[in-house]
């Protein structure tokens, strides 16, 4: 069995391959897209010409130290390609993101590129999402009302779950943003569009982990190579 490092950065090299000079690049966050970064440092270190807007500040910091030139949202609001992670993927290309806590920068980011293509390792291929926690981004403030809206949101979608605030070495794991996380353990989501709009209803929610219908293709590594879902053209 090949190691799944070694098959986030089979997928990564794939994607590489999408990268043309000139290009203005979204760069993700995580540990399949952190593959992606190394490779691109490598193409800028041999001349190639492109401008990074990262989704992250571990994203930032990795990039700005492999010397790739960045630039913010603000000064670039149009991007031509965003290359990212996920943590679970289904056929339809509706993504599960936000393991690593910065699934509002990269949805932002996403939605500001042209095409936005998903490397990852087939393991995370499931015939339905929600075996993932869904990272539910919050304000801090009235944490229990915002909580007590979001499981109802949840039952009325036909997917209750425990909410589980995610904790770092301090209390709470605090986003980028300043923000805090519920994870949503539902086990399985029959209707991801559906239970997103509920979330984007809800005052107190400032962004979730479904990421519908933004991503146009995938790049999964298995054993036996890679496998497209979509149009990587």
């Amino acid at each position: 069995m090949v190691n799944p490092d070694a098959l986030k950065r089979l997928a990564a090299a794939r994607a590489l391959e999408l990268v043309q000079p000139g290009m203005r690049l979204g760069l993700g966050t995580g540990s399949t897209a952190r593959h992606f970064v190394d490779l691109l440092g490598d193409r800028v270190h041999n001349g190639l010409e492109i401008v990074g807007v990262p989704t992250s500040e571990a994203t930032r910091a990795q990039a700005a130290s492999l010397g790739i030139p960045l630039r913010t949202l603000d000064d670039l609001p149009e991007l031509d390609l965003t290359v990212d992670g996920a943590d679970e993927i289904d056929a339809q290309l509706c993504l599960i993101k936000g393991g690593g806590g910065a699934h509002l920068r990269e949805k932002i980011v996403a939605c500001a590129s042209r095409r936005m293509v998903v490397i990852a390792d087939e393991s995370k291929l499931v015939a339905r999402l929600g075996r993932f926690p869904l990272p539910i981004e919050v304000v801090p403030f009235g944490l229990t009302a915002v909580r007590r809206a979001i499981a109802s949101a949840l039952a009325a979608s036909g997917c209750a779950g425990p909410l589980v605030l995610r904790t770092g070495t301090d209390g709470p794991y605090v986003t980028d943003g300043g923000n805090w996380i519920l994870d949503a353990q539902l086990g399985s989501i029959a209707d991801p569009a559906a239970l997103a709009g509920a979330l984007d209803g809800i005052s107190g929610v400032v962004e979730h982990g479904l990421f519908i219908g933004l991503a146009d293709a995938a790049i999964l590594a298995a054993d036996g190579g890679l496998r497209i879902l979509g149009r990587l053209d």
